[in-house]
């Protein structure tokens, strides 16, 4: 294992992310900006293949469309519906990163699929450790709604997104 500040680059190999030991939740604005708005998706699914060298490693993770939860059912309903994510047709969002760029700190360099639109995402990650024998990750990305498609209710509803993610993974070995 090498460190890096407040990345440790964990063992070569594969990582399987526990959803119910992950946390995915955002920010932005709403009414022109000016009201919060906080919420969370859930994890699906995901895969960490730590390489060597460390720039060649990869992601996939999905997450379930239907779990954004801003703790206003009327609010998720709408954004679940067909105006925006429409769950229905499209119930996962899928990230791929297919590298990692040193840059002062560290970026996923990868795709992000969401009513079956995909866009480039940089995901800057902020701090990864090995504790307890699963690899812990913090990791945080800015989404532009705009760029999937995703238009309605301009200014009422906010266009940027701030993630925060907290991942837990654990080591797997694959046939």
């Amino acid at each position: 294992m090498t460190s890096t500040e407040t990345v440790e680059v964990p063992t070569a190999g594969a990582y399987r992310i526990e959803p119910g030991e992950s946390t995915i939740s955002f920010a932005t604005r709403h009414l022109f900006g000016l009201a919060p708005v906080r919420g969370t998706f859930a994890l699906r699914e995901g895969l960490v293949h730590v390489a060597s060298p460390a720039e060649t490693s990869t992601v996939r993770a999905t997450i379930a469309a239907d779990s954004f939860d801003t703790g206003l059912s009327a609010r998720d309903n709408t954004v679940r519906s067909g105006q925006y994510l429409d769950v229905a047709q499209h119930p996962d969002i899928t990230f791929t990163a297919t590298g990692v760029v040193r840059d002062g700190g560290w970026t996923l360099r990868g795709t992000l699929t969401v009513r079956g639109r995909t866009e480039p995402l940089d995901v800057r990650i902020d701090e990864v450790r090995v504790l307890d024998g699963k690899l812990r990750l913090r990791a945080t990305a800015e989404v532009d709604r705009y760029a999937w498609g995703i238009t309605a209710a301009k200014g009422m509803t906010g266009r940027r997104l701030r993630f925060s993610l907290s991942l837990s993974a654990t080591q797997v070995s694959i046939a």
